[in-house]
């Protein structure tokens, strides 16, 4: 029976109810009411503040910036040296482009009579290249730049003089053997 009463009242009061959204804050209102009615104080809800979330992305963003510069890519151990010292790059340039005919030079004049000299010279050669590293990471940690691009310059003097004076004894080699062909009579 009381479903019928419920039925009846709903039939009567259709298109009567109030179907209106209530205003924003309407709930916030209502319950400020009710507990003013019955004395209860209400502790407001903090609002939402954005310096946290801010915070948060800085600090992150941060720790990226740190991480890359930590495990990012390095500058080479030339590009760091020529960063301390300009004018090494200039030096080097011309050195090396003087070393490098003198080598090709020395691999021209290869003979099997000259062989164990020109490969005992580019082992030397290797060496002295090894050590002008060694003087560039010295440089680069922090030694004493005079005496250490004195040193490099040194190194380069050294492998030219190499050089030349192997390229010498071939010569000496080569004129020696010519003139033995020449004395020998058949």
């Amino acid at each position: 029976m009381n479903k019928d009463n419920i039925d009846h009242l709903f039939g009567r009061l259709r298109g009567e109810f109030d179907v209106e959204e209530p205003q924003s804050g309407h709930q916030d209102r209502f319950l400020e009411k009710l507990n003013q009615a019955t004395g209860v104080v209400s502790i407001q809800k903090p609002k939402p503040t954005w310096w946290k979330p801010l915070s948060i992305a800085a600090s992150i963003a941060l720790v990226a910036l740190l991480g890359y510069q930590a495990f990012g890519p390095q500058p080479s151990l030339r590009e760091q040296v020529v960063e301390i010292a300009p004018e090494v790059s200039k030096t080097e340039f011309y050195f090396a482009n003087l070393i490098e005919q003198q080598v090709q030079q020395l691999k021209d004049e290869k003979s099997p009579e000259t062989a164990q000299l020109v490969d005992d010279t580019l082992a030397q050669l290797q060496r002295l290249q090894k050590d002008y590293k060694s003087l560039e990471q010295d440089l680069v940690n922090g030694g004493d730049t005079k005496i250490i691009m004195n040193a490099m310059i040194i190194n380069f003097q050294t492998r030219i003089d190499l050089l030349k004076e192997v390229l010498s004894q071939i010569e000496n080699i080569k004129n020696l053997k010519s003139q033995n062909d020449e004395s020998f009579t058949i």
